[in-house]
């Protein structure tokens, strides 16, 4: 087993990667760095300096922070010659995480700018299912509620927050992952409350007949469905693509095992010596606020 720290103990950290990190036979949480947060028994860290300095055993560092701080940490942690897996989104924008992929390059270690929709259970079915196929039309539909899923998270909605497009990635990235040929954005219409800096809902036209419609206001059942028309029928994927139908009939599902793949997967790139850094789901993100029309709505609170 490897030993890995947790730097940032939220909500993500607490619900998705320690639990993932327990039932690993690859990983002993070995260390947190947070500056309330703790893992009972796991020694805990407020200084991300001090942690660095006093625990040189600890070779891989899986950040959970938002992400505006994280570069600053990522970048002490390549230089510090650990592993790191980033958590979704890997950075605030392109550069920084390209600076970052070369940074791991130089430095001989593996960084894993991980996209969790990715491995639901449905996704390789769809992509396997897709391949060599035309694409006539798709749609995303993903709507949530940021009160239930961010409660009182004010970074979310300031300046490299991501608003909408946080939860948003999580589709473009399974998009990017099935689908047979490259698209991209031609069009998008994005609503900023009055009081917020990011958006908190966004309509986005692609090339190749693909739409998507995300909005962070959705109370009650919460919406994560992807259809797709292809010269050989319907494919879709529900609940954030753990479910896939094709022709209407299921092909695949089971529950959340999202979390535990990406550390299987960061496990391997590790022992092999490789890193593993797509940006594509963020360049959408980033056409789409430099295409997309802003439409001011009613101001958001928490």
């Amino acid at each position: 087993m490897r030993k890995v720290a947790l730097v940032g103990i939220g909500k993500i950290a607490v619900d998705q990667h320690v639990p993932a990190i327990a039932a690993s036979p690859d990983w002993d949480l070995a260390a947190t760095v947070s500056r309330s947060g703790k893992v009972e028994g796991v020694e805990a860290f407020t200084d991300f300096d001090a942690f660095l300095a006093a625990r040189p055993d600890v070779e891989v560092i899986s950040l959970c922070l938002p992400p505006q701080p994280r570069y600053a940490y990522a970048e002490k942690a390549l230089r510090a010659g650990r592993h790191l897996m980033l958590e979704k989104p890997p950075g605030q924008t392109l550069a920084e995480v390209q600076a970052l992929d070369r940074l791991a390059q130089a430095q001989g270690v593996t960084l894993y700018a991980t996209w969790h929709s990715r491995m639901a259970r449905g996704v390789a079915g769809a992509r396997a299912w897709l391949e060599g196929k035309q694409v006539t039309r798709a749609h995303i539909t993903w709507r949530e509620d940021v009160r239930k899923w961010h409660p009182g998270q004010d970074w979310v909605f300031e300046p490299g927050g991501m608003g909408v497009f946080d939860p948003g990635i999580n589709a473009l990235s399974i998009l990017t992952e099935i689908l047979p040929a490259p698209v991209h954005v031609t069009a998008a219409t994005l609503e900023f409350p009055a009081n917020r800096a990011t958006p908190i809902a966004a309509r986005i036209t692609f090339s190749g007949g693909v739409t998507a419609d995300f909005d962070w206001r959705q109370e009650g059942p919460q919406t994560w469905d992807i259809d797709i028309e292809t010269d050989a029928g319907p494919l879709a994927l529900r609940h954030g693509g753990n479910t896939l139908l094709i022709g209407g009939k299921e092909a695949a599902a089971g529950p959340d095992g999202e979390y535990p793949a990406l550390y299987a997967r960061m496990a391997e790139l590790v022992r092999s010596g490789a890193r593993d850094v797509d940006i594509a789901p963020m360049v959408h993100v980033a056409d789409a606020m430099t295409l997309g029309s802003r439409v001011s709505v009613a101001p958001f609170d928490f």
